[in-house]
């Protein structure tokens, strides 16, 4: 697809003067972001990109605004800050909240033909490129593999089709892998984004704070997974589309929590002495949250104790560690030497955080909290903190916080239930 490295000095040229064009269809509906306007233009001419063109929901939701629901809108923003949407048209009255510029709309399909997604984009993705003069140009893409949240039950990719849409569309570009560009874009939040974050967490704090209303002792896992997501489907004041998704894992079904994905079941219920791990992800306008809470059903015993202890401590040392500058391995270090300290450091099995806010549960997304990690702490910054405990076949205890990095330090974005006391549930709530 990268059909050549070498146009720098035709793209200098195109850079003021081909994007001057008149809007193809009012589009603009919101106050821009124009720091995250300005953050893409400023990364495109560093990276002597003239535009970039995507169509992951995340990446749209970065250059535009604009959260797609199936995934099959595209969106290109140029090196001089213009911004261009093409949507499904029973997408455009959402389409419109956002900061485009020109924004188009196709149909992909109809009972007069079937025909792919891939095919409904060209034409509207063709007359965009044209009109923001690409011909000749270097254009960034989405050329890896990516982790994408599910905004909607089944979520469109374009995959490798991708690649032969936007050659269609614009043949004379030169296509430009922009994935390390655009990973580093979402890794640091402008202030709107980030109380775009705060406000989702806001949503999943009175979910948590229904969790002594729900939790009893012999309830399933999905009946109090079901009980608490309801909560989360509140709109927050001036949001669009709220909701997210809610795990219970008990006992020993909790240890499981340390895998890549969590699950409630229906055949296991709680017990008297249960721990009893939740964990959501709740979502405003694709902007993402990552939380769990573990709760301990009745007093809990000396090594329970012990052990929540030694989670809490984690946390601190890794609030501490945190500030501007900081490399993210020593974040890690800080938390997993205290679990290692107290004697738990084999049982905590993942790393420490990971970048959230575009991202819910991506590993890759930065900073990664990880022991080998480059990555470099930055003002902007929201990534979560979630020191763990596993023993299987017996319990989990995880507690994962949202942070924001400021330039003052870390501001937590879920500071509630953040001591042993809060989450002690009596027997027969």
């Amino acid at each position: 697809m990268n059909r050549s490295e070498g146009n720098t000095g035709k793209s200098e040229v195109a850079a003021q003067s081909r994007f001057a064009t008149d809007v193809t269809r009012p589009g603009r509906h919101a106050e821009p972001d124009r720091e995250r306007i300005d953050r893409v233009r400023r990364a495109l001419e560093q990276g002597g990109l003239d535009a970039v063109v995507c169509a992951l929901p995340k990446n749209v939701l970065l250059l535009s605004g604009y959260w797609p629901v199936v995934g099959t809108s595209v969106a290109i923003a140029t090196r001089d800050g213009r911004i261009a949407l093409a949507v499904p048209a029973d997408e455009a009255g959402l389409a419109e909240k956002g900061w485009a510029d020109e924004l188009l709309t196709f149909t992909p399909g109809s009972l007069r033909a079937m025909q792919r997604a891939g095919d409904a984009v060209r034409a509207p993705l063709s007359e965009l490129c044209q009109a923001l003069r690409l011909g000749g140009c270097r254009v960034g893409f989405e050329a890896g593999e990516a982790v994408q949240e599910s905004s909607y039950a089944a979520i469109h990719l374009y995959g490798a089709s991708f690649g032969a849409v936007l050659a269609d569309a614009a043949p004379d570009a030169s296509w430009v892998a922009a994935d390390d560009m655009l990973a580093e874009l979402r890794a640091v939040l402008t202030p709107r984004e980030g109380q775009a974050v705060s406000r989702a967490c806001g949503i999943a704090r009175t979910m948590f704070r229904d969790v002594r209303r729900h939790v009893r002792v012999g309830r399933t896992e999905t009946a109090i997974a079901a009980a608490l997501r309801r909560s989360l489907a509140t709109r927050a004041p001036g949001s669009a589309r709220g909701d997210g998704f809610v795990y219970c894992m008990a006992g020993a079904h909790a240890a499981l929590a340390a895998g890549a994905y969590s699950r409630s079941r229906g055949d296991v219920t709680i017990a008297p002495g249960d721990v009893v791990l939740v964990h959501c992800n709740s979502y405003l306008d694709g902007f993402w949250t990552d939380i769990t809470r573990t709760y301990s059903v009745g007093s809990p015993t000396p090594r329970l104790r012990a052990m929540f202890d030694a989670i809490f401590e984690a946390r601190d040392a890794a609030l501490a560690a945190l500030r501007p500058g900081v490399q993210a391995a020593a974040v890690d270090r800080a938390a997993r030497s205290v679990l290692t300290r107290r004697s738990f450091g084999s049982a905590f099995t993942h790393s420490t955080g990971h970048g959230v806010g575009f991202a819910a549960i991506d590993h890759d997304a930065m900073p990664r909290l990880h022991p080998a990690s480059h990555d470099v702490l930055t003002s902007g910054m929201v990534f979560n903190i979630e020191p763990a405990i596993y023993e299987p076949g017996v319990l989990g205890i995880r507690h994962c916080d949202l942070v924001l990095l400021e330039a003052s330090g870390p501001r937590i974005l879920t500071e509630f239930q953040t001591t042993l006391d809060e989450l002690v549930l009596h027997e027969s709530a």
